[in-house]
């Protein structure tokens, strides 16, 4: 429940007892009898259950999930066809004047690309419906300027094109992921490769003990770097590319939906000002024949004046249920744009979340594979350690001596 603006309510008498006030999300204020729990938008009189105005039209809102008014619960439901009807036929100036007239829409709302907005000039500001988030379903009721064209972009496409470029995203850092696993790849079948290799194989003593466990170290690295590569194919790679396959096809999907509902709207809209042009021409035709009859013009004109009251109240009837329909249909798209706004909210941080989780197995795959690497090295630090030239020395020497009887200077 909105509370009213100041001075409002305070210039007027006080509603009736179980009369309560509401704003609408198009800033329009009706009255609820929390008893009945029926709605109008005519202030109640001051005797309880007899308003302000001749023969108000109510009607239960329904209970929904999205907003609508709930028996007994303060709520912001969308404009549905809660309007005033005619008052008496007899009087040729109120035929049609109850339903929302063009001084009306211009005063209180503002119509942008066939959507009805609270005039900001007049209404009073709505409250959020997710005040403490900036949540998608508050901030994408508008069409926006196309930067790349002289058109517009409905709110709802710009979260579509969001959804699909965190896809796009996704996929590309897949492929990302996908160029790491080649390089390791190739840098374990090179480091094989080279462990292979024969040069400096016929070095000797503890010293070739070293060196041959340095090239032992390259094939161990280069096995750690093979299963390195199958895990980030298995746990981030294939993951990344596989998650919601069928994204972008239930997107479009999602896409045609509101779309739709958006064309209805269209539709309903120029229903309306169809209504409402006829209705005006009815009303001037009914005009001009009680003037002919106030000039006695012709002696039929009380006839005509009848029957263009007749035509003038089918006109008014006609735009009543033509607004009827464009507050239904703008309401089933207010309900379906909340919804699925929420839904695409939810799937945006569904979908950073496994992100970050298969980034961080990367992070820790990668950990794990330094600490392997660090393994294969270890029996070459042992060995190096042990390296003794002294000892090599002696055990080539006695491999390879050949006497140990040196020289003397020659006698005469």
């Amino acid at each position: 429940m909105v509370p009213p603006p100041l001075g409002e309510e305070s210039q007027i008498v006080v509603l009736p007892p179980g009369w309560q006030s509401y704003l609408s999300p198009q800033g329009r204020r009706y009255y609820v009898n929390t008893a009945t729990n029926e709605t109008t938008w005519e202030r109640p009189g001051s005797s309880p259950g007899i308003p302000a105005s001749p023969g108000p039209h109510r009607s239960s809102l329904p209970p929904t999930v999205n907003g609508y008014h709930v028996a007994g619960t303060p709520a912001h439901p969308p404009e549905t066809a809660h309007m005033s009807v005619r008052k008496s036929t007899g009087d040729s100036q109120n035929l049609g004047s109850s339903s929302p007239s063009k001084k009306h829409s211009k005063e209180n709302t503002i119509t942008i690309n066939c959507v009805t907005f609270p005039h900001p000039d007049t209404m009073p500001e709505q409250q959020l419906l997710k005040p403490t988030e900036w949540s998608y379903c508050d901030y994408f009721w508008a069409d926006k300027k196309d930067p790349q064209g002289n058109g517009t972009v409905a709110g709802f496409e710009l979260l579509l094109q969001k959804q699909l470029k965190g896809k796009q995203m996704q996929k590309e850092m897949s492929e990302f992921i996908r160029e790491r696993i080649k390089i390791e790849e190739e840098y374990a079948k090179n480091l094989a490769k080279l462990s292979q290799n024969s040069l400096a194989a016929q070095e000797e003593g503890s010293l070739g003990e070293a060196w041959a466990q340095v090239k032992k170290s390259l094939a161990d690295e280069a096995e750690v770097h093979l299963k390195f590569s199958a895990k980030l194919h298995s746990e981030v790679e294939k993951p990344l590319m596989n998650f919601r396959e069928n994204f972008k096809k239930d997107m479009k999907k999602c896409d045609h939906h509101i779309a739709d509902l958006r064309k209805q709207l269209v539709s309903r809209y120029a229903a309306v000002e169809k209504a409402r042009k006829a209705l005006t021409e009815r009303q001037r035709d009914l005009e001009m024949k009680t003037q002919q009859l106030e000039i006695k013009l012709s002696n039929k004109t009380e006839e005509d004046i009848k029957k263009a009251r007749r035509k003038s109240t089918q006109a008014g009837d006609d735009l009543m249920r033509c607004v009827d329909l464009y507050n239904q249909a703008q309401s089933k798209w207010f309900e379906e744009m909340v919804t699925t706004t929420l839904e695409l909210e939810r799937l945006e941080v569904e979908r950073v979340e496994m992100i970050r989780q298969h980034l961080c197995q990367y992070t820790q795959l990668r950990h794990e594979t330094d600490m392997f690497n660090q393994s294969t090295v270890e029996p070459v630090d042992q060995l190096l350690r042990k390296v003794d030239p002294a000892k090599d020395r002696e055990l080539w020497v006695r491999e390879h001596k050949t006497g140990n009887i040196r020289p003397v200077d020659m006698e005469i």
